[in-house]
């Protein structure tokens, strides 16, 4: 392991020097301090591009202005603006919050007990809704660490991790994190390390992350069960009610949709909670 203090401050010198002159300073989530409006971007950013959560993230806020009204909503309203942004499960993690009353948590733990919350978009809310120097990891930060702590050259005298083959886990990744954390400014220092990596993604013809144990590729869209999800409920957005018969070819999935909440069924029909 490269800890050596020359070697962080190198390295943190790269990333402020390319996030001042290349950052993503306009992005709209960055020009906030509003937990609620941080939430909601961090929770479309979830396997989904900048530039579509571009297009949808100010159209969302606008109809969703606040925690109050998102809780008063009903899940229908709320689908309906959803739609296009996929992943439909990842609505019940913002109704959930309201739980809380409107008050976004500080603390990573409680938020990653939240559903559709994990480790990476905890820590994310806690850094840039509240300036919290945590410790966390997402797909950009992964590429950059591995583009410049982990090589595929090795000799004698290198102290970088090996690579012949192996892939590299997180917590190997995540003590640098820890170690080039700049805890007075978390918040830039994290976006900085994301746009950094974004760079890296389009440059890169050998993605660094295809190195990392949490590398997974796409799943294709086409014939999957996140397909069969959307089309019931789009289905059940254009109609109040739809018989069972009608739905028969989304046998598979019904189930789980009931379980989550997302619809109910009544007398051999089913609509929208």
């Amino acid at each position: 392991m490269q800890n050596k203090p020359s070697g962080i401050t190198k390295f943190r010198k790269v990333i402020w020097n390319y996030y001042r002159a290349h950052g993503r300073h306009t992005l709209s989530w960055r020009r906030t301090r509003d937990p609620y409006r941080i939430l909601v971007s961090e929770i479309m950013l979830q396997q989904t591009q900048v530039e579509r959560v571009l297009k949808f993230c100010p159209r969302f806020v606008k109809t969703f202005p606040n925690f109050l009204t998102l809780a008063r909503a009903p899940l229908k309203s709320i689908l309906k603006c959803w739609q296009g942004m996929g992943y439909n499960r990842r609505v019940v993690a913002l109704k959930v919050v309201t739980e809380f009353h409107g008050r976004l948590p500080h603390d990573v733990e409680v938020l990653r007990s939240l559903p559709g919350i994990g480790q990476a978009t905890a820590g994310a809310i806690a850094a840039f809704a509240y300036n919290l120097p945590v410790v966390f990891i997402e797909t950009n930060i992964r590429r950059t660490y591995i583009h410049h702590f982990f090589t595929r050259e090795h000799t004698p005298s290198s102290r970088l991790p090996l690579f012949r083959g192996r892939t590299i886990g997180d917590q190997e990744i995540l003590k640098f994190v820890k170690l080039t954390l700049d805890r007075k400014n978390p918040r830039e220092w994290y976006w900085a390390l994301m746009d950094y990596g974004a760079m890296l993604g389009k440059i890169e013809r050998d993605n660094p992350n295809r190195r990392s144990s949490a590398y997974r590729r796409q799943p294709k869209f086409e014939g999957s069960r996140r397909q069969l999800r959307g089309e019931v409920l789009r289905l059940l957005l254009k109609k109040k009610n739809v018989s069972k018969a009608a739905l028969k070819e989304f046998s598979a999935v019904l189930p789980e949709l009931l379980q989550e909440g997302f619809i109910r069924e009544s007398k051999g029909k089913y609509r929208l909670v």
